[in-house]
């Protein structure tokens, strides 16, 4: 074989291995790329989630206290949670100018299907106290997010009395009081939420 022959053979060779070469740079380029901007991404949401528990762990204050009281710990997805309609309520608000009334659907999520069965037993006391609570609401009150926000909360608590449990009230936010230094062990309330299925105020 020739000089010249061989040279020609060389020429298509070095071109190919040089294609190849800019495939294979340009493939783990790409990889590479796609590895930082997920390395970024994962490293940015943590930031947020350590951001926002630092936030509030340092809100030391007793709303945030109270908040986290009442988070609910993360929930199995096999066992699904445990609610217990009631019967909706019909009652007359308290307004004085004119003759209002509510039509209010409520929905408790207890922690434990156990406490369902229990509450149903004391149902008669349970509505008494909810119709107690009702009777003395206004529709001013019950109109804004804030009153019925309030309302679930004293449902809350008003469910679980007749079981024996005392769950302490919330203290009023007000600006010029200073704050409790010691607050009172927090009370287990086996109802986690109050949903409302429908609120009708005429």
């Amino acid at each position: 074989m020739s000089a010249a022959a061989a040279d020609a053979v060389e020429v298509p060779v070095k071109k190919a291995g040089a294609k190849l070469s800019k495939k294979l740079v340009l493939i783990l380029a790409v990889v590479l790329l796609l590895v930082a901007v997920g390395g970024g991404a994962a490293f940015y949401l943590m930031k947020q989630r350590a951001a926002a528990a630092a936030a509030a762990a340092e809100d030391g204050d007793d709303e945030g206290h109270a908040a986290a009281d009442h988070e609910p710990a993360k929930r199995d997805p096999k066992n699904p949670p445990n609610f217990l309609p009631l019967e909706p309520f019909v009652v007359n608000l308290a307004d004085r100018e004119q003759e209002r009334y509510a039509q209010i659907g409520v929905t408790l999520q207890v922690d434990d299907a156990k406490v369902a069965e229990q509450l149903k037993l004391y149902m008669p006391a349970i509505r008494n106290g909810v119709l107690m609570i009702l009777a003395h609401k206004t529709s001013a009150e019950l109109l804004e997010r804030a009153g019925k926000e309030q309302l679930a909360a004293e449902i809350m608590r008003e469910a679980v009395r007749p079981l024996g449990i005392e769950v302490p009230a919330e203290p009023a936010a007000t600006g010029g009081e200073p704050r409790k230094k010691k607050r009172a062990p927090p009370v287990h309330n086996p109802v986690e939420h109050v949903h409302f299925s429908s609120f009708i105020i005429q």
